[in-house]
């Protein structure tokens, strides 16, 4: 599948330079014609997420929202992250996102066929350094199991789902007083929906996709690739209208003209 329009420009950086190809303007006045479809996912674009995450200034609260952001994850998915689902020094960085369905199965085997778990490269040297940062200055949590005596490792986000969402709406009050005004309503999901879109602009194909977003049916990536059938129109600049006296004489046979698309 070939992306059309715009997803030709590179997409912007999450430090905030944008390429100079980045049409970012275009993709405003796309995800303005997507809102008109209430079924289609709400996104933020990166720049606009680099902005929001400035207005997160605690260490962990900033490295949570980066996670959702640089990984796609669901927020019940990052809550249960530990430090040794984070692989930060292979030569191809990654985490290893368990699912929420395998999780509420308490950990047993998955289908025949299925993976218990998802595995979603980091491809952001900064982000893989803030998460280095991170582990070096805190310690990792350890609980003991009432029943079974066992240590386990606690998440590194020891919160409930309640907390992350004051935090974001903090950030997004705090960014709305110092004049940075966000056009759509933000949540912990919307991160997910921006990784999504963020992966298309930058020409991953929606099968890969697929895949990063734990999606079981392609049709629920579908719902991503069809906010850009609305730029195919738009980039076609198909013309409707033809001179009338052309028009008339190509029908009378008086001329032979070769008709605009």
């Amino acid at each position: 599948m070939n992306l059309p329009g715009f997803l030709d420009h590179a997409p912007a950086l999450q430090d905030g330079h944008q390429p100079a190809l980045f049409d970012y303007g275009r993709a405003l006045s796309l995800r303005e014609m997507a809102r008109h479809y209430t079924e289609l996912p709400k996104y933020l674009l990166a720049p606009e997420i680099s902005a929001l995450l400035y207005y997160l200034p605690d260490w962990s609260q900033h490295a949570l929202m980066n996670t959702l952001w640089n990984t796609g994850a669901r927020l019940n998915e990052a809550l249960a992250l530990r430090r040794r689902d984070f692989h930060l020094s292979e030569s191809i960085p990654h985490v290893v996102l368990r699912t929420a369905k395998q999780r509420r199965t308490a950990g047993g085997r998955p289908k025949k066929g299925k993976s218990a778990n998802r595995v979603v490269p980091l491809s952001d040297p900064a982000y893989v350094e803030e998460m280095r940062r991170l582990f070096a200055s805190t310690r990792e949590g350890f609980e003991e199991d009432v029943l079974t005596g066992e240590r386990r490792a606690m998440p590194v986000w020891n919160v409930s789902d309640r907390t992350v969402r004051n935090w974001l709406v903090r950030a997004v009050d705090a960014a709305g007083r110092d004049g940075v005004k966000l056009s759509i309503a933000v949540s912990p999901h919307t991160f997910r929906h921006s990784f999504a879109m963020h992966l298309l602009y930058g020409h991953v194909h929606p099968k890969v996709l697929q895949g990063l977003m734990g999606h079981e049916k392609f049709e629920s990536t579908e719902v991503y690739t069809k906010i850009f059938a609305l730029d195919v129109a738009a980039s076609q600049q198909l013309r409707f209208t033809l001179d009338t006296r052309d028009a008339l004489e190509l029908l009378r046979g008086e001329k032979n003209l070769r008709c605009p698309p």
